[in-house]
């Protein structure tokens, strides 16, 4: 008597090239982006004789707090934070504080005008603001603003301006109005449907605004330089780069690649705590969209 075994058909492993070119793809993106920043961290933490080496050495075994004690000794580094961390965050909440009502005002309310002032609130956003340098400066100069917080928050506020309030109309349109329509037959009026009822719920979208404006304002540089010639009022990328070394000859790359990790290290914290409110504002803009 002969038992006849049936085969099991083998399971054929379908490779997909478009999921392998995609994940390298990703790859390159991410040591393209990421490379910069891990370098300047390695060399924060070098030791003088590992910078200076020939051949370079990338990954170093020596390590050293020399470069960010270098700094809080040699310039009031702690006053560079504090004037880039007051200036961001009062221009932010200008931006914000004045962008809502606007973008409230664009995406519900009936006014005359509407179309062209959305036409003017976009194009305002694409004009390079390095075109509106020498203007600022003559109306710096004739109101003695140098040196003054006032110098850098006005700027900063207006430029972010017209981004906050496209960015805050997208999402105010997407809302329900139902819930206006509730909370006028409740008896709100308009700034207190906007403050309490409308303004809860996009707090994504704040937040999501806010840090983008934050981190304009942050990582500028050109009107900062040149509106705060005072040691005392200088931001962080300015004090980075003015940075100098014993000689003439000397280029810190030490305390600069320092200076360049605890200037950017508030950015990541920042967006790492607020990570879930910027997901949800990115992605009700996406379905928005």
């Amino acid at each position: 008597m002969t038992v006849i075994t049936q085969e099991r058909p083998t399971k054929e492993i379908k490779i997909s090239w478009k999921r392998i070119l995609l994940f390298i793809a990703i790859i390159l993106v991410l040591v393209f982006c990421l490379a910069p920043v891990l370098w300047q961290l390695l060399t924060s933490f070098k030791v003088n004789e590992d910078i200076s080496a020939v051949p370079t050495i990338y990954f170093p075994t020596r390590f050293t707090l020399a470069h960010y004690i270098e700094l809080f000794d040699r310039r009031p580094f702690l006053r560079y934070i504090f004037n880039s961390a007051f200036v961001s965050i009062t221009s932010t909440l200008l931006a914000l504080a004045i962008g809502a009502p606007a973008a409230y005002t664009l995406a519900r309310l009936n006014i005359r005008g509407k179309r062209p002032i959305l036409a003017s609130v976009l194009i305002v956003t694409l004009f390079p603001g390095i075109l509106l340098f020498l203007g600022l400066l003559e109306i710096i100069q004739k109101l003695g603003l140098a040196n003054n917080y006032l110098a850098l928050i006005i700027p900063y506020t207006a430029i972010n301006l017209p981004l906050t309030i496209l960015v805050l109309r997208s999402f105010f349109e997407q809302l329900p109005k139902d819930l206006e329509d509730a909370a006028k037959v409740d008896g709100y009026n308009t700034w207190q449907m906007l403050i309490q009822i409308l303004l809860p719920m996009t707090v994504p979208a704040l937040v999501t605004t806010g840090i983008l404006t934050f981190i304009a304002a942050w990582n500028e540089f050109i009107f900062a330089l040149t509106f705060m010639t005072q040691e005392n009022m200088k931001t962080i990328p300015v004090a980075a780069a003015q940075l100098g070394g014993a000689s003439a000859f000397e280029i810190p790359y030490g305390p600069i690649a320092a200076a360049t990790v605890l200037g950017t290290l508030p950015l990541v914290l920042l967006v790492l705590f607020f990570q879930r409110k910027i997901v949800q504002g990115l992605t009700a803009g996406a379905v928005k969209g």
